[in-house]
Order: structure tokens, then C-alpha cells, then sequence
């Protein structure tokens, strides 16, 4: 539990749509932004089981005595997120959100970048132009929630025997006056697949970017030297790579189950 001393409503708006987020300030004067429930990939979790293991050995990663399990992600909390630097790979804390203040160090309020859309990924000015061609990442998942719009319709996905890999990019930062350095990190959507189960039930406007299991596209991806993004155009189109289990759920932030598991098959 915290103490709220201050809260306020911020709109931030973006060329289609204006999310709302609402901000606390909590009692270690450190702030955590409430995505709205509906919103793209906004929530997952990571549990300690052979599945997230088996992921992190993929990878590359054998030791990660720091890796953060967590049962509820939310934007602006710290997550664990798997790169490359040259030739090693690196479990790292990162800030889910990739524009931080760079006086700060926090989540920079004024734009919404927990996800980084497809669409946007090759626009100059975009904030995850120059991540997505220099430091892409993986950001490792047990599950996630997706939101139907209606404000009551949410369902947990997971995959059935293996956790999921989302594709991300991080930036690193530096507080040129105290040198303090940090990493942020989104996860890139892309536009919703042509699969009538997830656009009637589960979420009609977009899907996270989940990579497959192959070992040269997981190579690939991480490789800060291999800035030839057209590689990944394939990555890009909207489908469902994965099978994938759907269960209702009530509370958003609870994950409390209140149904049945169905499959969602892929594409």
C-alpha cells in the first residue's frame, strides 16, 4: 500500500486518439502511471517457472540473478529486458516507457510510449526510429492482458507450454549532470490481425509483436551491428505467429480468471 498526496488527470493526445492516464505520486516521491485498461499490451507478467527458464536459455542467458519476476507489470514500472551489447547478451532493468525526462530519469508523461507502433517504426521523427534500428530488444512475458474496448470484456494470453517473447526496443539515457544513467524500453503493436476471434473478442485495434522460436530470428533481432531493417518487414505484418490460450478474466489489475481457457490458434 501507498500513500496518494497528489493526483491529477493528464490527456495526452496523438494523432487519432487521446489516452488518459491518471498519475499518483506516491510516498518514496516516485511516480507510476495507470494505463487504461483497454489500452495495447498494457500489462503483463512474468513468473518464475521452467517456461520463462527455458526462454531465458533461448536467449542466450544462463545467469540472471537479477532478472525481475514480477506478477503485474504496468507502465512506468521496471522490467527485465533481454540485449545485446557487441557479443554478449545482457538481462538489464528498464523502464517500461521508452521517453523518459532526461533530468529525471522517469517516464516523460508527455508522450505515451510504453508501445511503439509498427507504422511508425520507419518515420525519422518517431521516438523508436533510431532504437529499432540500433538496439531492438526482447522483453520476456509469462502473459499478458488484452482489453476488448468495452470497458468490462478482458482476457489473460499465454502461450500453452512456453513463455512469450515480445519484441522491444530500449534507449539508453544519461543525467548529464550527475551522470546517473538508465534504460527504457517499449514493446512494438502491430495492426490487428485478420483472425476474426481476435478482433471480435480479445482486441480489435492491434497485437503485440511476439517472435517466433527460430534461432537465427532471435539472432538477428538482438544484433545491435544489424541495422538492415527490411529483414524484419516479414516480422512486421500482422498475424498471429503463435498458438495462443484466451481466459477471461474480471479485474484488470487482479488477473482473477472467470472462465473457461479457449485456444486461439495462429494464422
Amino acid at each position: 500500500m501507498f500513500r496518494v498526496s497528489l493526483a491529477f488527470a493528464v490527456t495526452i493526445q496523438s494523432p487519432k486518439v487521446a489516452l488518459v492516464l491518471l498519475i499518483v505520486q506516491q510516498q518514496q516521491n516516485r511516480t507510476m502511471p495507470l494505463a487504461r485498461e483497454d489500452s495495447m499490451c498494457g500489462r503483463f507478467n512474468v513468473i518464475d517457472s521452467a517456461e520463462v527458464m527455458a526462454l531465458l536459455r533461448h536467449l542466450g542467458i544462463t545467469l540472471y540473478p537479477d532478472f525481475r519476476f514480477t506478477p503485474d507489470a504496468a507502465p512506468g514500472s521496471t522490467i527485465s529486458i533481454v540485449r545485446q551489447t557487441h557479443d554478449e547478451r545482457l538481462v538489464s532493468d528498464a523502464t517500461w516507457w521508452l521517453m523518459l525526462d532526461p533530468a529525471t530519469l522517469k517516464p516523460n508523461y508527455k508522450y505515451a510510449s510504453f508501445n511503439s507502433r509498427s507504422d511508425k517504426l520507419d518515420t525519422a521523427r518517431a521516438l523508436a526510429y533510431k532504437p529499432y534500428r540500433e538496439s531492438r530488444c526482447v522483453i520476456p512475458a509469462s502473459a499478458f492482458i488484452e482489453g476488448l474496448g468495452d470497458g468490462k470484456t478482458y482476457h489473460k494470453l499465454r502461450r500453452p507450454n512456453d513463455a512469450i517473447a515480445f519484441g522491444g526496443v530500449y534507449r539508453e539515457w544519461v543525467n548529464h549532470d550527475t551522470g546517473e544513467t538508465a534504460l527504457s524500453a517499449s514493446i512494438i503493436t502491430l495492426p490487428p490481425p485478420d483472425n476474426q476471434r481476435w478482433l471480435q473478442a480479445i482486441h480489435p485495434k492491434s497485437i503485440p509483436l511476439m517472435l517466433p522460436d527460430d534461432q537465427p530470428t532471435v539472432d538477428a533481432w538482438l544484433d545491435p551491428a544489424n541495422q538492415d531493417v527490411a529483414q524484419f518487414n516479414e516480422l512486421l505484418k500482422p498475424k498471429i505467429r503463435l498458438k495462443l490460450i484466451a481466459t477471461p478474466i474480471g479485474k484488470v489489475s487482479k488477473w482473477n480468471e472467470i472462465g473457461p481457457d479457449e485456444e486461439v490458434p495462429a494464422d
